[in-house]
């Protein structure tokens, strides 16, 4: 009950803050109060900045360390108005109320349990804040024993990683971003690195094609984890490599994340002949789940059934067979 008597008061404390920094228009919607925590809702079109929300908190622990009395009265309306009791949205109230009073700084209508001093909180830090609907906030925050355990684990966690990056805790954030980038340049040049090895091997991945009626067709499957962006460049270095006169299609597929990629295309005098880059595509889609589309000469699809890869290419070559069949 103490615990959360001091939720409450935390509170109490956090209403009067937001107000004192974002103005009358940051009054309470809603709260909840448990042993050690609590949540407070208000009203703002916009996420309250890092930089406010660090202000609020600081504000209230100050208040903390001020160890005001905390002190309930009951007196008239225009008492409590008189006196600036902030009173909560959508609560009605008789013609006495109860006014629960921090000092001389937090007044506010309320019949709950709270604590005798500010001080008694000990602590109080933000978890988050965030939108639980459009224009309100919530802000969730920890109180007393919670509150610094919650921070004595923070500072542990600090410290590792000071020590697993060998920096300062103040420079922590700045080398941690320097990490990310480098090795988001490291994890590009390798995926340059492998894309050009990819294309150079092009000729053993897509092998020699097959003459199926009329059209020279291409149906390859590169290696695991090659991209669709590398397996397009494939079947476009392929496709390009042929005289014009010489009807060609092809379709590749690749498996990547558990998905498949499959990238179809045809010259003009396949397509001439029915044979279409999009005919082909959504001639392989059904066998791996997916869906694409495209032009005449390119078309482009992905599927979540990547084990399907195989039949897929093999329902286009089948397609244009009988196509072609007398």
């Amino acid at each position: 009950r103490r615990a959360i008597s001091r939720a409450h008061t935390a509170t109490h404390l956090i209403h009067r803050a937001f107000r004192e920094r974002l103005g009358d228009t940051a009054t309470q919607m809603g709260s909840e109060n448990a042993p050690g925590r609590l949540r407070f809702d208000f009203p703002s079109p916009t996420a309250v900045a890092p930089g406010i929300l660090q202000e609020v908190e600081a504000r209230v622990n100050e208040v903390l360390l001020d160890d005001l009395a905390v002190s309930a009265h009951l007196m008239s309306q225009a008492e409590a108005r008189a006196m600036g009791a902030m009173a909560l949205f959508g609560e009605k109230y008789g013609d006495k109320v109860r006014v629960v009073s921090v000092g001389d700084w937090a007044h506010e209508l309320c019949g709950g349990t709270h604590a005798q001093r500010s001080g008694q909180l000990g602590v109080v830090t933000f978890l988050s804040e965030g939108s639980i609907g459009a224009g309100v906030r919530r802000v969730e925050a920890l109180v007393g024993a919670d509150a610094y355990r919650f921070l004595a684990r923070e500072h542990l966690l600090v410290n590792r990683l000071s020590e697993l990056v060998k920096s300062p805790a103040d420079e922590l954030v700045e080398r941690i971003e320097r990490t990310i980038t480098s090795l988001k340049d490291a994890e590009r040049d390798l995926a340059k690195v492998r894309s050009a090895q990819l294309i150079a091997s092009m000729d053993g991945i897509i092998g020699e094609g097959k003459d199926i009626g009329p059209v020279r067709v291409w149906a390859f499957e590169a290696p695991e984890g090659t991209s669709a962006a590398d397996l397009r460049e494939m079947v476009m270095k392929a496709k390009g490599r042929n005289r014009p006169e010489l009807p060609v299609a092809l379709v590749g597929s690749a498996v990547a994340d558990g998905k498949a990629s499959i990238i179809a295309a045809a010259n003009q005098t396949a397509i001439d002949l029915g044979v279409t880059a999009n005919l082909v595509l959504k001639t392989a889609l059904p066998s791996v789940d997916g869906r694409g589309g495209g032009k005449d000469d390119l078309a482009q699809g992905g599927g979540t059934r990547p084990e399907g890869v195989s039949d897929a290419l093999a329902a286009v070559e089948s397609m244009i067979l009988n196509r072609f069949a007398t």
